[in-house]
């Protein structure tokens, strides 16, 4: 089994789109005002964004994009205007994040984790 997708809910789509935009996925799917779709700009995975009248509410979704390059990428974004609640710092799990929210106060994390986003010291079954 592979992820193929995920999909978040927006006010408003457009403007969530050029958000997304600006973080650097691909649009693909061009259905607005109601759905957008994306490619990463890594591997296989796409990202979706539908319209609804009313957003979700308690805690939300955290959304996680991992790139090699994350310092780079974040200063690239600030420079567009992009504002993160936290700048990129090591965390204890072993990966680097920074941390922003889009238009709809969805949680973003953007990150860098390499080998131990799927092999942690820590992790069972290590051979599989």
């Amino acid at each position: 089994m592979n992820l193929n997708q995920i999909t978040i809910p927006s006010i408003d789509v457009k403007k969530a789109s050029v958000f997304y935009q600006t973080l650097g996925l691909k649009l693909i799917v061009d259905a607005l005002p109601r759905y957008v779709r994306f490619e990463c700009p890594d591997g296989n995975a796409t990202f979706s964004i539908h319209k609804v009248n009313t957003l979700p509410s308690g805690n939300g979704i955290t959304i996680y994009f991992e790139d090699n390059n994350l310092d780079k990428l974040v200063k690239e974004l600030q420079q567009k205007g992009i504002i993160f609640t936290s700048e990129p710092e090591d965390k204890d799990w072993l990966w680097r994040e920074a941390h922003l929210y889009d238009l709809d106060n969805n949680h973003i994390i953007l990150f860098k984790a390499g080998s131990n986003r799927k092999n942690p010291p820590w992790r069972i079954n290590k051979n599989n």
